[in-house]
């Protein structure tokens, strides 16, 4: 059985972003009080090992430690000097093709969780979010210029199949939401 603070520490590791601390304390079945606590806890039991808890009125995340951003920086370089794999292109081809895509969208699609993809090719300047018109709560990835340079296109109308594909997207999309 976990401890609290490692319970909470696991499902932020799992979320892979912040949850809030209502949810925390509903799936953890405490109070507010008692997640405050266990809160407490947890920031202690970081120190040092490289993860920080950050904090807001609402929120919790767990993130690397602001003394980890040396070696951090480093592997973010390596990333940097790395080919796309298969599942960056994909994870790009999606969004391109649907012309902007949610994570939920790009993850239906691909069938599996694409956020390690979505963050390389954010890291890249693939890729850029903003927030999702439809719903506030979400973000919408939408290909950048830089994306087109790489992919050697002058135009996202250039890619194959572009008027194709894009209706096969978009009549996805709307069977999807119905």
């Amino acid at each position: 059985m976990l401890t609290p603070p490692a319970a909470v520490q696991a499902l932020l590791f799992a979320s892979g972003e912040a949850l809030e601390k209502k949810q925390l304390a509903t799936l953890l079945e405490m109070k507010d009080e008692e997640l405050a606590v266990v809160l407490r806890a947890l920031v202690g039991l970081l120190k040092g090992s490289g993860l920080t808890l950050i904090e807001t009125a609402d929120e919790v995340e767990l993130r690397t430690a602001p003394e980890a951003s040396v070696i951090i920086k480093k592997l973010h370089e390596s990333e940097l000097a790395r080919d796309l794999g298969k599942a960056s292109m994909e994870t790009l081809a999606v969004i391109a093709y649907k012309t902007g895509a949610t994570r939920g969208e790009v993850d239906w699609v691909r069938g599996v969780n694409s956020s390690a993809s979505l963050r390389t090719l954010l890291m890249r300047g693939l890729i850029e979010g903003k927030e999702d018109e439809r719903d506030k709560r979400r973000i919408r990835y939408t290909i950048t210029t830089e994306a087109l340079a790489h992919l050697g296109l002058a135009r996202i109308t250039d890619l194959p199949r572009y008027s194709e594909l894009t209706a096969v997207a978009h009549t996805i999309s709307k069977e999807e939401s119905s």
